[in-house]
């Protein structure tokens, strides 16, 4: 019988999407290699996180793994993740995250073992950081960019912003399982489907999603219930008085909260290529978007949701969903996401790419 590769995923972000992503792509894998995770607990880390995964996968903590620049705790950082791989011995290491990218491409050197990074949206494009803060994030993508990995983003539009630091670029974008998604639908209690028309979100309340706009949109469209599924440090800024925040809850009751919805909506500032929008692309919610990448790689104005550069085009868009004019926008998003956006093709690329390294030419593959 021969012997399967070992894969190690060094995630410091799992939280939120980041984490639905490692789950998905990691179990759909299982069969072809032997996995390793080697993670960091976040706040939005689900308490049973463990059950999320095949039996199968190996489970590490790595415990000086921290979001802020911290030099003392990212130099642990960067000896305990070498010593974790010393210990497994992996023919192939992807570093998920720019924290675990950073420390990773430095860790390794991509000579004895394959070495790939997927930055998840990198933070030089984070708005929430100075501008002084951001060089140097650019800096130490730009300086680490040189370290022999391969980049593969998880939308065309990343993989933009990774061919102006490298060429060793592909990109594959999210994706999300279906079947899974499904079989939890399936098993949500909804027999009081009844409901007033219902606008929601799902995430962190932080400056990257844009509070501040949504309370916005909210407070123009007072007949309007607004749903933010999630909890964050921002909360106080979501004060209209027909918005309900759930606080963070569980996956189950999440998709609860978004199937008695009617519309998606995504006020963000920067993104990769966000789960939540392809999950509501699929549970067929019309899907509102802002104007960054990530979210237009995705939507396509008019044609299967609608990109927004303003608070008026939130509501006219809106507005056009209460209507019933939206019909052919959501069944278009449905098939997106069941013919271009689903994790057994995402998974079926990222295995091509890991044995075969960079391809002859910088595309999607």
């Amino acid at each position: 019988m021969e012997k399967r590769q070992k894969l190690l995923y060094v995630v410091e972000a799992m939280g939120g999407g980041v984490f639905t992503y490692i789950v998905d792509l990691a179990n759909e894998l299982a069969d072809s290699y032997d996995i390793y995770i080697a993670y960091a607990i976040r706040q939005q880390t689900p308490h049973d996180y463990k059950t999320y995964f095949d039996k199968r996968i190996h489970l590490i903590e790595v415990r000086n793994f921290g979001r802020s620049i911290n030099p003392i705790k990212d130099v642990k950082a960067f000896f305990e993740i070498r010593k974790i791989a010393d210990k497994i011995k992996p023919d192939i290491i992807h570093m998920h995250s720019s924290k675990a990218g950073a420390l990773g491409r430095w860790a390794f050197n991509g000579r004895k073992v394959r070495l790939f990074y997927t930055p998840h949206g990198y933070s030089f494009l984070m708005q929430n950081h100075s501008s002084i803060k951001r060089a140097l994030y650019k800096m130490v993508e730009s300086i680490s960019a040189k370290r022999r990995c391969t980049t593969i983003s998880c939308s065309e539009g990343e993989h933009q912003e990774s061919l102006k630091l490298t060429k060793n670029a592909v990109y594959v974008n999210n994706g999300i399982n279906i079947k899974v998604l499904q079989d939890l639908i399936d098993s949500v209690d909804k027999k009081n489907d009844q409901h007033p028309f219902t606008v929601f979100t799902l995430g962190r309340i932080c400056h990257q999603k844009n509070p501040q706009l949504f309370n916005k949109v909210a407070e123009l469209m007072s007949d309007v219930k607004f749903v933010w599924i999630g909890d964050g440090e921002l909360r106080s800024f979501l004060n209209s008085k027909n918005i309900e925040i759930t606080g963070w809850v569980d996956r189950k009751e999440a998709l609860k909260y978004a199937l008695m919805a009617d519309v998606f909506i995504l006020t963000s500032l920067w993104e990769g290529l966000p789960m939540s929008l392809l999950e509501a692309m699929y549970m067929k919610k019309l899907c509102i978007v802002s104007n960054i990448i990530g979210n237009r790689d995705v939507i396509q104005n008019g044609q299967n949701g609608y990109i927004c550069n303003s608070v008026d085009e939130y509501v006219s868009a809106i507005r056009a969903a209460q209507a019933g004019q939206v019909d052919q926008l959501i069944e278009k998003a449905y098939f997106d996401v069941q013919n271009k956006y689903n994790t057994a093709v995402m998974a079926k690329k990222y295995s091509s790419i890991y044995q075969k390294g960079i391809p002859d030419v910088d595309e999607a593959i």
